[in-house]
């Protein structure tokens, strides 16, 4: 597979999809929904031009890391081990999380649905609701440090998760904003095929290409967990390495309850491959 890849025989979106399906990773299991990279960094150009490097987010850090002053602010939330942690990390949230994964699609049934379960059987609060491929990209690169999140597969084949074609009442922004259609970058021209179709230019662009396995290694790879980890500032709360606990070896069903409830809500590390 990976000489493949070298050879340019199968797409940058067939490894990645390989790469999920050997961690665990599955479109049945919310909970381990395969994960995606945020590709760009440009969303605010009128026109996409790939052949420019800043154009690209930096696929060597993770996405708490994106930005100098966030990535410090992660580094001393790790050395200080603040007093509401219960242990040492850099990330209290996870990149890739059942209701991640259904607030991105939750224009589409089953997701919509699901969505409203997790929260309680309501829209979220139309302000917090995937509303803008620009504001979520600054909120998880730049703005938010509770947010770190990735994308799914769907941002690279599927236009049809960002409209509204159902017509769902999403609610309405402090700004006066009704919320329908995703909000898509100038280079779309408001067009979700055209957004899908230069997005995945961009994944299987040359750029992506020659660096996408520095991403691969923070994911699925060797700065996963351990010193690399901490070196990369790539390190999250132990509950999330689901396959790094023992769970039948703890008897406290108060703890262990506790453990899967965390997984269950906010994400678990893949196994790496």
């Amino acid at each position: 597979f990976f000489l493949s890849l070298q050879k340019r025989e199968i797409s940058n979106f067939d490894y990645l999809m390989y790469l999920n399906t050997l961690a665990g990773r599955s479109y049945n299991d919310y909970m381990q929904y395969p994960v995606f990279p945020w590709v760009l960094a440009d969303y605010h150009s009128e026109t996409l031009n790939l052949t420019n490097p800043h154009t690209f987010r930096d696929l060597s850090k993770p996405m708490g890391a994106q930005t100098v002053e966030r990535k410090h602010k992660f580094i001393q939330r790790f050395n200080e081990v603040e007093k509401n942690l219960s242990a040492q990390c850099h990330y209290c949230t996870h990149y890739s999380s059942a209701i991640i994964v259904a607030s991105y699609l939750v224009r589409m049934e089953p997701f919509t649905q699901t969505f409203c379960s997790l929260q309680g059987g309501n829209f979220d609060v139309a302000d917090r609701m995937f509303h803008s491929v620009k504001s979520t990209w600054e909120s998880a690169s730049r703005d938010n440090m509770s947010d770190v999140r990735e994308l799914t597969p769907e941002f690279f084949y599927l236009p049809e998760f960002l409209t509204n074609a159902n017509h769902f009442e999403l609610g309405c922004m402090q700004d006066g904003t009704v919320l329908g259609d995703v909000q898509l970058p100038p280079w779309a021209d408001g067009d979700p095929h055209k957004f899908i179709l230069l997005h995945r230019q961009a994944l299987e662009s040359d750029y992506v290409s020659a660096h996408l396995h520095r991403w691969i290694d923070l994911i699925f790879g060797h700065k996963q967990h351990g010193s690399a980890a901490v070196e990369a500032v790539n390190t999250y709360h132990p509950y999330f390495y689901g396959d790094k606990m023992d769970l039948n070896n703890i008897k406290d069903p108060l703890i262990k309850s506790t453990i899967l409830g965390f997984i269950s809500n906010f994400g678990q590390i893949p196994k790496q491959v």
